[in-house]
């Protein structure tokens, strides 16, 4: 890996070292999808997209956020897998996929959370809404909450279950966005995603997910459909490490959006890996600062720096460290002053900004004034 440090006023380079081997990557398969997108989910790097901004029907990808709203709940302790949850007469009669509860009865919240997730039961997706939100559309107003605290800035939703309805749409980034906080947060939540059956009023119901019987690294997570989305499907898969979210919108029918997703796990574990470059509060560079109690301060980053890049390719990485040349105090601790980039064959792969690692506070005026007179005399004779 090839490191240098610039300035703004000031560059020093090192040249890439000789006999560095060209970067090869094929170029992605076709896909045959509306919208789709690959991310490593440690990085957020993408490596795949294409129309990944646009928003479009999701289907029933919408009960991932169904499920990530119920985990958030039984994480603040205001519900319980155990909770009873008596069924309603609008949720027994929805549409489409079914869990087949019955109404008037009660089901416990973990057996309907298993409908929802293996089944896809819009029943028992329903019937959690109304026992958390009082309500399906006080409970679409939830799920908008936390898609604007997790940043999906395409996405709105109108109901739980992903039903047609005006203006219910989300993206792929959303959705992978989406998965990845439910896999970090809640992973007890998202094992669920993995059973590839659920037995449930002497019915066995299977997962709909199929890639968990096609590839053993796939752990989750949803597939969707509607004659208006198409079949779509969210799929995660880990390898040595690293951990990898597909998605696919609008493909023509069940074994293409299993086709397609497959494509897309294979192609990026084939032909990237990861790393984790820096950790987080690690000092990168230690800079002179002026008008402060400490005549130096400590860069680093806030959290660690993980990268994903084409695989064999580690030693060809460049780093550069970008800092102004002259930095003064006061200086809060976590303030950016200055910036990481990696790149690889002049090809910007990563940027994050550096922080001071601690406090500097202003010093007093008589340190001040011979600061400044330092300073003075430095870029009047060059110095510095």
């Amino acid at each position: 890996m090839i490191f240098r440090c610039l300035s703004v006023f000031l560059a020093v380079a090192i040249s890439i070292q000789a006999g560095a081997a060209e970067v090869r990557v094929p170029e992605p398969p076709p896909i045959a999808a509306t919208s789709y997108l690959l991310i490593d989910a440690g990085s957020e790097q993408v490596l795949v997209e294409h129309e990944s901004n646009t928003p479009l029907p999701p289907a029933s990808l919408t009960k991932i956020m169904t499920s990530y709203v119920a985990a958030e709940e039984i994480e603040a302790g205001r519900l319980k897998l155990t909770d009873k949850v008596l069924i309603s007469e609008y949720a027994w009669k929805q549409e489409g996929s079914r869990t087949f509860v019955q109404v008037g009865t009660e089901v416990s919240m973990e057996d309907l959370l298993r409908g929802v997730i293996i089944q896809s039961g819009n029943d028992a997706t329903v019937a959690i809404a109304e026992h958390i939100g009082g309500s399906e559309d006080a409970f679409a107003e939830m799920m908008n909450k936390h898609a604007k605290s997790l940043g999906l800035t395409g996405s709105y939703f109108v109901n739980s279950t992903g039903l047609p309805a005006d203006g219910h749409v989300t993206t792929a980034w959303d959705l992978a966005l989406l998965s990845k906080a439910l896999i970090n947060r809640h992973p007890d939540s998202y094992r669920m995603y993995a059973e590839k059956s659920f037995h449930w009023n002497n019915i066995d119901q299977p997962n709909r997910n199929r890639l968990l019987w096609r590839d053993r690294s796939v752990d989750g997570v949803k597939t969707g459909h509607t004659e208006e989305a198409g079949f779509c499907l969210v799929a995660s898969a880990a390898r040595d490490g690293m951990r990898l979210i597909s998605v696919v919108m609008g493909t023509k029918d069940d074994n293409t959006r299993m086709d397609e997703s497959q494509k897309l796990l294979s192609y990026g574990f084939r032909h990237y890996e990861n790393r984790e470059l820096y950790a987080a509060d690690v000092v990168l560079k230690q800079s002179q600062i002026w008008y402060g109690e400490s005549d130096t301060i400590d860069l680093g980053l806030t959290k660690a720096a993980l990268l994903t890049y084409p695989r064999g390719h580690y030693e060809d990485l460049a780093v550069e460290l970008e800092v102004p040349k002259i930095l003064e105090a006061p200086l809060a601790a976590g303030a950016e002053v200055g910036m990481l980039r990696v790149s690889l064959e002049g090809k910007k792969l990563y940027e994050v900004p550096l922080v001071a690692l601690s406090e500097v506070p202003e010093a007093g005026a008589i340190s001040r004034f011979f600061d400044y007179i330092s300073l003075f005399f430095g870029e009047l004779f060059g110095d510095g």
